[in-house]
């Protein structure tokens, strides 16, 4: 059962308005029956290139292989000094979460973290703004995720007016000498941006919203941001034409399908580190449908 005083601060809204590919449309979170137009879409949606999703057991047996491989590669981190750092950005339910937990469920935790902050607290506000990142960069032999980074300046924060447009700009015009000095420190760096339609995230949203397990994740950022999909998308494209440099590319994941996306992200920082025993064999090809680098991937002028 949902806590009263959550439902007390985050009251839903009634049907909203939403215009998709020209059309308009009803969306009611507090209906418990999906749409039939999300439901028919929620793959499709976006131009999604597969028509049915990754069967399970091709799934679980792929990203088995994949998982070993990965114990190599913290085992080569450990014995080498080498330290991996990875940001993991996208629209709300892209399945941030879900392909960190995959990346990360057999390695080892003393030396894999994740960093997923808070909002700042007042000390941090005061602070340089990526001060409190790179508090938890990685140290010799760590390989560590961001569940979401510094990247909250050039999306939810001038969306939601959370950061003035001076900060914004300014954020914009630094980031790409910070990550420069980042790749220049010998740090094996990725940014990994996950896209989905927009029936998917419908769907996502209404999942979280009726089930008891994932209920949790629901927030009034999201009931907010549902309003708020072309906002997101120009902010989006600003950061790519900004952001995106060869020493730190944006790598860009289809992620409709979450298990394909678990897979293609996995793959590309298994191909990306000459770790010791690397087997090609097991770890694959790319599927070059789903995963590309910069906005021209997403068919996004620079």
């Amino acid at each position: 059962m949902k806590n009263p005083k959550e439902d007390a601060a985050a009251p839903v809204p009634g049907p909203l308005k939403i215009r998709i590919d020209g059309k308009e449309r009803e969306f009611d979170i507090e209906d418990p029956k999906l749409p039939d137009w999300v439901e028919d879409n929620k793959l499709s949606a976006g131009g999604y290139p597969y028509d049915k999703k990754m069967k399970s057991d091709e799934y679980d047996e792929t990203l088995e292989r994949l998982q070993i491989e990965l114990v190599k590669a913290q085992a080569w981190l450990q014995s080498t000094g080498k330290r991996v750092m990875s940001l993991f950005e996208g629209r709300d339910a892209a399945g941030k979460g879900g392909t960190i937990f995959a990346l990360r469920q057999y390695m080892n935790p003393r030396t894999a973290r994740n960093v997923a902050l808070t909002k700042p607290s007042p000390t941090e506000l005061g602070q340089w703004y990526f001060q409190r990142y790179v508090a938890h960069f990685p140290t010799s032999g760590e390989f560590v995720t961001f569940d979401r980074s510094w990247y909250n300046r050039a999306g939810v924060e001038p969306v939601m007016s959370f950061c003035t447009p001076e900060q914004h700009q300014k954020f914009l015009d630094e980031t790409p000498y910070f990550e420069r000095m980042i790749c220049n420190e010998g740090i094996h760096f990725f940014k990994f941006w996950l896209n989905i339609g927009r029936e998917t995230q419908l769907e996502r949203f209404h999942d979280r919203r009726w089930s008891p397990l994932k209920s949790w994740k629901f927030s009034p950022i999201d009931i907010a941001g549902i309003t708020k999909w072309d906002d997101y998308t120009k902010a989006r494209d600003l950061m790519f034409a900004r952001t995106h440099e060869e020493f730190a590319p944006w790598i860009i994941v289809r992620a409709n399908d979450k298990q394909r996306a678990r897979l293609a992200i996995i793959r590309r920082i298994l191909l990306s580190l000459p770790y010791d025993g690397r087997d090609l064999d097991a770890i694959g090809k790319e599927d070059k449908k789903i995963i590309g680098e910069g906005p021209s991937f997403l068919g996004i002028q620079a």
